[in-house]
């Protein structure tokens, strides 16, 4: 005898502990609109510092996955010391990751979340899919942090300009402050020095 299972959900299912699978639903807000919040910003301030904050987000966003590749992909005498550094820094960018997201919806507006998205907007250049020598990995993250400090930088004057005092300040403080700490730490990796003789 064949028992056959069903797969809607029958009036008994209904409050039970049965999940509603494959559920869809209509987009409730458009990326690149921004809803009304009581925040005294207006509109169009809004919007633009949210258009800022997802480009840089969606930098910050290949940043962090580069941060991550590097860190696997680490080799030579110094792989452990740039592991660690290179996790540390990852999980700093991703905390950055967060506030920008965050920050963009307490605006109103929608944050850039799906990876597809973020590498449709980033500035920040695609890497090889295989494995390069350290230093070019040292630098592509660099170049990395350059591109987005260079938004970061344009974006806070901007902001600033039109009122957006809690954008700025993420940007400065976060953004910019923690982007160029990393930048030096990385930047001294690819410093030649001699290592037992002057």
């Amino acid at each position: 005898m064949n028992a056959s299972v069903s797969t809607t959900a029958g009036p008994e299912q209904h409050g039970g502990t049965q999940p509603l699978l494959h559920q869809r639903g209509h987009e409730l807000q458009a990326y690149g609109t921004v809803k009304q919040l009581p925040i005294g910003l207006s509109h169009d301030t809004r919007k633009y510092s949210c258009q800022r904050l997802n480009r840089i987000l969606a930098d910050t966003q290949m940043l962090y996955t580069l941060y991550k590749k590097h860190h696997w992909l680490m080799r030579g005498a110094t792989f452990y010391q740039l592991h660690l550094l290179l996790d540390k820094h990852a999980g700093e960018q991703l905390a950055i990751v967060d506030a920008l997201a965050e920050r963009v919806q307490s605006l109103g507006g929608v944050a850039v979340g799906d990876p597809r998205h973020a590498a449709e907007i980033t500035g920040v250049p695609r890497p090889p899919d295989g494995v390069e020598e350290v230093p070019a990995m040292l630098s592509r993250l660099l170049e990395a942090h350059e591109t987005i400090l260079i938004e970061a930088r344009d974006a806070a004057s901007r902001v600033a300009g039109l009122g957006d005092d809690g954008t700025n300040d993420l940007i400065v403080s976060d953004v910019i402050r923690i982007g160029e700490a990393q930048v030096w730490f990385l930047a001294e990796h690819l410093v030649d020095t001699p290592l037992v003789r002057v």
